[in-house]
C-alpha cells in the first residue's frame, strides 16, 4: 500500500465546495443554451447519418441540408418524410412539416447540413429506401 506524503494531503475543511455549474449557469443573461441530442439514422446502404432537431425559432443558416420529419418517441425517431433543400433558411420544408403535424400529431424536423446537391440527393434516396416514409410514397 502506498503512503501519501503530508505535503500531498489537505484536510477536507480547507477545500472550497463549489457546485458544478450547469450549461445554463454559464450563459450570459438574455441568451439561452440549446443542447440538442444527435440522432443516427441508417440508410439502406448501411451508412449512418447524424441528424439534430431543428429549433424552428432560431436563426437558420442559408446552407444546403438534408432533413427528415419524424414522429419522436423514447425509442427514437420514426421517419415520415425525407427531403433536401438548397437553403435551409428558405423554409421549403415548412409545408411538409405542417402536413406531417396534421396527419401524425407532434412531428419534429431533424436536419443535417450537406453542401453539395449530389450528396444530399444520394442521402435522401438512401434513407427513403431504408425507412419507406409514408409521405414520400409515390414521389
Amino acid at each position: 500500500m502506498a503512503k501519501l506524503g503530508l505535503f500531498l494531503v489537505k484536510a477536507g475543511a480547507q477545500h472550497d465546495f463549489r457546485p458544478v455549474a450547469t450549461a445554463e449557469d454559464r450563459v450570459a443573461p438574455g441568451w439561452r443554451v440549446s443542447l440538442t441530442r444527435p440522432y443516427e439514422l441508417a440508410g439502406k446502404s448501411g451508412a449512418r447519418y447524424r441528424y439534430v432537431a431543428l429549433e424552428e425559432e432560431r436563426f437558420l443558416p442559408p446552407a444546403g441540408a438534408n432533413f427528415v420529419i419524424a414522429k419522436m418517441s423514447k425509442e427514437g425517431p420514426t421517419v415520415v418524410y425525407a427531403g433536401e433543400t438548397d437553403n435551409l433558411a428558405s423554409q421549403t420544408w415548412r409545408e411538409a412539416l405542417d402536413k406531417a403535424r396534421a396527419a401524425y400529431g407532434e412531428a419534429a424536423i431533424l436536419t443535417r447540413l450537406n453542401v453539395t446537391r449530389a450528396v444530399r440527393e444520394a442521402e435522401r434516396c438512401d434513407l427513403i429506401e431504408q425507412h419507406q416514409p409514408p409521405m414520400n410514397a409515390g414521389a
